[in-house]
């Protein structure tokens, strides 16, 4: 049994669609963002195919990932949201299959996916990231109340895309809260909602891309507004000063190596009242869809779609078979 190898300095350019090899791009599965995921799959298959990539869609929830080596691919453009396939679990089956992957380890995406172990690490790291209280149950209600004060937002500690949060903004409303993200996993904190604005830093190859302001008409930057309404805004160039801009980025970056991300991804973060950035979360597999965020980011840094997802299938050749 071969397995697989870590080497940043694996990571090379490529020249020719032929050095890929047979690419499966992994999409759909059976998260609660299997639908934003199968959107991603297709954009990316698409540009990957018009680029003369030998690219295939694999949706896990229909086949077993041995199907993998069975059907000889020899990498795999991970765009499998949400748990099951943005939390090392599927990083760590493709390791074991000795199969290379696109973006972070099976470490750097645990960690991410974890919201609040993402935050206890950044901090330790120097990255400013907001209060919080681990919400058990009711008996926590009122801890969270006097500490963070209203208006609140509730979410679960590791779903992507918003899946489960909910903005408080009177006391009665946090058992509805708590009980929609505690429905989703058992993992569920407060965060006191912060001012904004919202910023997105986009993270590629070691590099931080143009960051994005975000402005929605909705209570907050939810699902919906993520991936489906028209009338939410980006700012790209975010208008941030220079100054502020190469500060955010470093930040981004620094969030990046604190949870042991790699390869590509994306940071949050929301202003506070003395705007200041604090960190919300890494995201190790962000979604490529057309109201997604890096494809944005990156074409404000000269790369196009189908350079974009090229670069991030790059990103394999840090993960090498070797025997062992």
């Amino acid at each position: 049994m071969s397995r697989l190898r870590y080497d940043p300095t694996a990571l090379r350019r490529v020249t020719a669609a032929g050095e890929f090899g047979r690419v499966a791009v992994l999409c759909g599965g059976d998260s609660s963002e299997r639908e934003i995921s199968l959107l991603t799959g297709q954009a990316v298959l698409e540009a990957l195919r018009g680029r003369g990539v030998d690219a295939h869609p694999f949706d896990p929830r229909d086949l077993p990932l041995g199907e993998l080596t069975h059907r000889r691919f020899e990498r795999v453009w991970i765009a499998l949201h949400g748990p099951g396939g943005e939390d090392g679990t599927l990083q760590g089956a493709l390791e074991y299959l000795g199969v290379p992957y696109t973006g972070s380890g099976v470490m750097g995406s645990a960690i991410a996916m974890d919201k609040l172990r993402t935050k206890r690490l950044a901090g330790a790291c120097g990255v400013a990231t907001c209060e919080f209280v681990v919400l058990r149950g009711p008996q926590d209600f009122d801890a969270a109340l006097e500490r963070l004060r209203l208006p609140l937002i509730i979410k679960p500690g590791t779903q992507g895309s918003s899946v489960g949060m909910t903005k408080v903004t009177q006391a009665g409303e946090l058992p509805a809260a708590y009980a929609a993200a505690a429905r989703l996993e058992p993992l569920v904190f407060a965060e006191p909602c912060l001012p904004g604005p919202e910023y997105t830093v986009a993270l590629l190859q070691g590099a931080a891309l143009p960051s994005i302001r975000i402005e929605t008409p909705q209570t907050f930057y939810d699902y919906e507004a993520k991936y489906f309404r028209d009338d939410t805004r980006y700012f790209c160039p975010s208008g941030l000063a220079s100054a502020a801009e190469a500060h955010l980025g470093r930040l981004a970056l620094a969030s990046f190596e604190a949870v042991g991300a790699s390869g590509w991804g994306r940071a949050d973060f929301m202003m506070d009242g003395a705007g200041r950035p604090q960190l919300l979360e890494v995201n190790t597999v962000p979604g490529m869809t057309g109201h997604s965020l890096v494809p944005m980011a990156a074409r404000a840094a000269g790369i196009d779609f189908a350079e974009l997802t090229w670069r991030v299938l790059e990103t394999s050749f840090a993960r090498r078979a070797g025997e062992g």
